[in-house]
């Protein structure tokens, strides 16, 4: 019963962590294309706390959970699958991180140019729109092995 609350926990995480990635980013990119400054500032300013209230927990909770599921199951600490699984959480985490750091600066040049009645976003904001959405396709595709690992387990 242990493991299944644990196994229960490392996916409703991985849930939590890819689901709010993936509808960031859709919201993120498709409302920053609308040019629409005050919509734009609205959804950044969401993104980011979303991260806060999501993604953050979830980045501290897949990796205790899935050492836990390790040490009950017995699986080898030696599996290729799960050093690969290893390798991939650590790229997109490395890739989330800056991430966080992009979204605060976009959430920030949004809101001054609302305050400021700007038409228009300006070329600083999609300078680090670029940085952000080319950041954020590396943790896309590390996330999508990631679950291939974890259901298929290859040797």
């Amino acid at each position: 019963m242990e493991y299944l609350i644990i196994k229960w926990l490392h996916i409703m995480s991985s849930t939590f962590l890819f689901g709010t990635g993936v509808g960031s980013a859709f919201y993120m990119l498709f409302v920053s294309l609308t040019r629409d400054v005050r919509a734009t500032a609205v959804v950044a300013r969401h993104v980011v706390l979303a991260d806060w209230l999501f993604t953050t927990p979830t980045v501290f909770i897949q990796p205790v959970t899935g050492f836990l599921m390790l040490r009950i199951a017995h699986f080898p600490m030696s599996s290729t699958w799960l050093f690969w699984s290893i390798i991939l959480y650590a790229v997109a985490i490395g890739c989330w991180l800056p991430v966080v750091v992009l979204q605060i600066r976009l959430r920030k040049i949004s809101a001054a140019a609302v305050a400021a009645g700007e038409a228009q976003l300006p070329a600083d904001y999609w300078r680090n729109l670029k940085w952000w959405a080319g950041l954020g396709v590396p943790a896309f595709f590390a996330f999508v092995a990631i679950f291939y690992m974890m259901v298929a387990k290859p040797a």
